[in-house]
């Protein structure tokens, strides 16, 4: 008979996206983006906040841009633009608290971690620990990794590699959370396993698809 292998063995680390994994942050950002458009006269709509999941700050005022007249826009107005959507983002995320967290996702972070299993952030978020500050959820990783730290967006690897470096994990013993098309492809690039957070016709190039993060448990993520 076969010896059974611990989970450890089989999965050393785990790395979380932030926005629509671990809460609904991306609601805010839609606000604030929502604002800037109006302020520009630009239509903008969920449908159009859909293509700024997962990417940075400065690409999703490029693709609102690209939304409006398309007459060009300096690069220091642009650093202007984008430094006052991040502050009515900020604003809003000022009052978030543990209550705002996906149901299941602290059970899930808890049972992973008596397992010995890394716990990991990575988001493309400038603002990620002001976020899990506010939710009082900081000490829940072994590794954080935001915007600040990264060169490359999502799709690029970089942000998942080097939350897996932290965590002193092999890519190929990693599973990531991404509900993003571009995090996806992320992970995918890294040599990591996925599960994508969200709808299969969205992110159906994840290993495998949940509705809400809280809806996978560790038997599952085993048999990946």
């Amino acid at each position: 008979m076969a010896c059974a292998h611990n989970i450890p063995d089989l999965i050393k680390a785990c790395i979380f996206d932030l926005d629509g994994v671990i809460v609904d942050t991306a609601r805010y950002h839609f606000m604030a983006w929502s604002r800037l458009a109006n302020e520009l006269d630009i239509p903008f709509t969920e449908a159009d906040n859909e293509r700024l999941k997962g990417v940075s700050r400065m690409k999703s005022l490029e693709i609102l841009l690209s939304l409006g007249s398309g007459v060009p826009v300096d690069e220091r107005t642009k650093e202007e633009l984008a430094a006052r959507k991040n502050a009515w983002f900020v604003e809003y995320i000022t009052h978030m608290d543990r209550r705002e967290i996906f149901p299941g996702v602290e059970v899930l972070i808890h049972d992973l971690k008596q397992q010995g299993v890394g716990i990991g952030l990575a988001s493309s978020s400038r603002n990620a620990r002001q976020v899990i500050d506010s939710l009082g959820i900081a000490d829940a990783f072994d590794a954080i990794v935001d915007g600040t730290m990264v060169s490359n967006a999502k799709p690029d690897p970089e942000i998942f590699l080097l939350a897996a470096n932290m965590l002193k994990a092999p890519a190929s013993q990693c599973i990531v959370f991404e509900d993003a098309t571009a995090g996806v492809q992320a992970a995918l690039a890294a040599g990591m396993k996925c599960v994508g957070v969200g709808s299969r016709e969205q992110l159906g190039e994840a290993d495998i698809v949940v509705s809400k993060t809280g809806d996978i448990g560790i038997a599952e993520l085993q048999a990946l």
